[in-house]
């Protein structure tokens, strides 16, 4: 079995330790850099979610795939440029980090354009750091309902990058309590380092990269 496929199958192991009361969160294999070599392993193992950060690799390497995978779902993690929300829209089934309301109102017209909804996270910068993308507590509520309910986008959920080099476990937490005030479920929080943190503390999908293919080069 390929070397992806046993890791993956770990961290399902794992996963599945955490306890009964822990709902197992979706796990997406963020391939980017990777190439369709590697990734093809886990397709075959019948693994459905898969995170990119550029639209233009992820048009080089899915295009053909999603239409022989049929099943794949695939997430778009990095930062959104509004002139790429054409491509975005017919590749790809979610987006993780919608972080301005111009990028949403450019998602919202090409989606009507392309007659094709993707569902959302929007991200938080919950730890206030100037150099990271993502909407202010103080301000989530209000553009959730702007996107909500005047632009009609599909926001499923939250998504957080928790400050480096401080547990993330607070974090997690006040990003699952800012879902439930606004009524929506889905959590993408958890990355390879702190996957089991975020599991138990909520999450619906983690973004897994090194853990599953191994270091980037």
């Amino acid at each position: 079995m390929h070397k992806s496929v046993n890791n993956l199958i770990d961290i399902q192991k794992k996963l599945n330790s955490l306890g009964k009361n822990n709902k197992i969160p979706e796990i997406i294999a963020v391939s980017k850099t990777f190439t369709n070599k590697d990734i093809i392993p886990l397709l075959q193992h019948g693994h459905k979610n898969f995170g990119e950060n550029k639209i233009q690799e992820a048009l080089e390497k899915w295009t053909e795939m999603k239409e022989k995978f049929v099943n794949v779902k695939l997430h778009m993690l990095g930062k959104m440029q509004t002139n790429k929300v054409k491509y975005l829209i017919p590749l790809f089934d979610y987006l993780h980090s919608l972080d301005n309301l111009k990028l949403a109102e450019k998602i919202a017209n090409e989606q009507e354009k392309k007659n094709k909804k993707i569902k959302i996270f929007i991200q938080v910068n919950l730890g206030e750091e100037e150099q990271k993308s993502g909407i202010d507590l103080k301000q989530l509520d209000d553009f959730y309902n702007e996107c909500n309910s005047n632009l009609g986008l599909d926001i499923v959920g939250l998504m957080c990058l928790p400050p480096q080099n401080i547990s993330p476990e607070k974090f997690f937490i006040e990003l699952k309590n800012n879902a439930t005030k606004l009524g929506i479920n889905e959590l993408s929080m958890g990355m390879s380092n702190d996957y089991e943190i975020a599991a138990k503390n909520g999450s619906t999908f983690l973004r897994i990269g090194s853990k599953i293919f191994g270091q980037r080069i």
